[in-house]
């Protein structure tokens, strides 16, 4: 198992890493970030928690029972991924990627790992 900051340091190794935050989306704090580079983490985790919020809710009214792994948004130069975690509903890790540099597949399977061993 992992804590967070060995967690945080980990993604942060992953192929094109920007930088990446651990969310706590009831709230919309960060409960611990690394790198960044020109993006503010703090706002952006803000703002990725209405994005899971609205996610949750559509599939709630939608009847659907699945859980949400992961959440993808694609920019021109950037991949923004949500990845929920599998022991705690609340908490997501927010990974920012650089497109040209990431392996999106590789990237989505390295945090899935993360996922596994992090100790929140």
């Amino acid at each position: 198992m992992a804590n967070i900051k060995q967690s945080l340091a980990q993604a942060m190794r992953i192929d094109g890493s920007v930088g990446v935050a651990l969310v706590d989306f009831t709230s919309g704090m960060c409960l611990g970030t690394e790198g960044g580079g020109n993006i503010d983490l703090d706002l952006a985790a803000a703002g990725n928690t209405e994005v899971v919020r609205a996610k949750k809710s559509i599939r709630d009214k939608l009847g659907l029972e699945d859980k949400i792994e992961d959440i993808l948004i694609t920019l021109d130069s950037q991949y923004h991924l949500i990845r929920m975690l599998k022991n705690n509903i609340n908490i997501f890790l927010y990974l920012v990627l650089d497109r040209k540099k990431s392996n999106l597949a590789l990237a989505r399977r390295e945090l899935a790992q993360i996922d596994d061993n992090l100790q929140v």
